[in-house]
């Protein structure tokens, strides 16, 4: 076979190995070098002296690998992780089951921890930094409080939006890290080991082109890898080239640019509904039929990143480059805005 193939000896049909695409370790988790530099220089050092790590906040837009740094970190120190996300710790008694179940040393995983309830964030401080909390029994005259002590612990947030964490909580954290979007080598790097523990054949062109349209995001690279073998295996003879991926994209509508449906209908809806905006948040996500958050958090980021939208304080307003993509020119008459393809 020849050596431009990416190959793997893996069996094709085992299920338990195509879910282990997250790497184990910081030396397999390509791109993000200066924060992969910090976290496993605090993990080295809290290993050798057998103490917990400080709490560690992670940040930055899905996919980028949050969560797979939770595991790294909880695998190299040699502990135990436990998982659970904001929205699902409801009341100060879910908090108090997870905490009481850590041995010293655990790491605590929370993911969107900016979603946590504000009562049950109060109980978080004393756990973080007293390593307690105190939990009310029964209510009215009889109340009363019982302490719990938990072992010395590492939580680690995950969110999306630091700007939601309140102070008191984003100032108990040690470590306050930023993952940014990855540049095509470190996914092309990514593409070729999930290529491997998929049993994946892929040329080095099927990986440029689908790192080039996968948004900067690991975890969006490897949904398109997944959707290319399917299209390669029943079209293209099992390999993924450049005509297999482009192909391949192309049948899931995203373009060279990396623009999906919903990217062209956000941006048609503010040209051509809006003439180029400014428009509110509220009335895009009505015109395009999805959610304020979806758009906010998933499609904006990246819209804004490639230079086709700007935030402006009275709204969302279009840029000439949307314009251009959209080939639509804009012209001025009396009467307004005038439009032509």
């Amino acid at each position: 076979m020849p050596e431009r193939f990416i190959t793997s000896t893996l069996n094709r049909r085992d299920p338990v190995k195509e879910t282990t695409l997250r790497p184990p370790s910081f030396a397999e988790f390509p791109g993000q070098e200066r924060v992969k530099e910090q976290l496993e220089l605090f993990v080295r050092a809290a290993k050798q002296r057998d103490e917990a790590l400080d709490h560690i906040l992670l940040c930055g837009p899905p996919g980028l690998g949050k969560t797979t740094l939770a595991y790294i970190i909880a695998n190299e120190r040699g502990t135990k992780l436990k998982s659970s996300s904001g929205p699902a710790i409801e009341k100060p008694g879910d908090l108090a089951g997870l905490l009481t179940s850590l041995e010293a040393g655990d790491v605590l995983f929370i993911d969107e921890i900016h979603r946590l309830s504000s009562t049950v964030e109060e109980y978080l401080y004393s756990a973080m930094e007293d390593f307690f909390i105190d939990i009310m029994l029964e209510q009215g005259a009889g109340a009363r409080s019982v302490r719990l002590n938990v072992p010395r612990f590492t939580l680690i947030g995950a969110t999306t939006r630091q700007g939601m964490i309140s102070a008191p909580l984003r100032a108990r954290f040690g470590v306050n890290v930023r993952l940014d979007y990855y540049d095509t080598p470190n996914l092309v790097k990514i593409l070729r080991r999930s290529a491997g523990i998929l049993g994946v054949e892929m040329d080095d062109e099927g990986a440029e082109v689908i790192a080039g349209r996968c948004r900067g995001t690991p975890r969006i690279a490897n949904n398109l890898l997944r959707r290319a073998r399917d299209y390669a295996q029943i079209k293209a003879n099992s390999v993924i080239d450049g005509n297999a991926a482009r192909a391949a994209l192309e049948m899931l509508q995203i373009d060279q640019d990396g623009l999906d449906d919903m990217d062209m209908r956000i941006l048609e809806v503010i040209v051509a509904n809006f003439h180029g905006g400014p428009v509110g948040l509220k009335n895009i996500a009505v015109s395009v039929g999805e959610e304020e958050d979806a758009i906010e958090e998933v499609y904006e980021p990246f819209l804004i990143q490639r230079g086709y939208l700007t935030r402006t304080s009275r709204g969302r307003v279009a840029t000439p480059k949307a314009w251009n993509k959209l080939g639509i020119s804009r012209t001025m008459s009396g009467d307004g805005d005038l439009f032509s393809r």
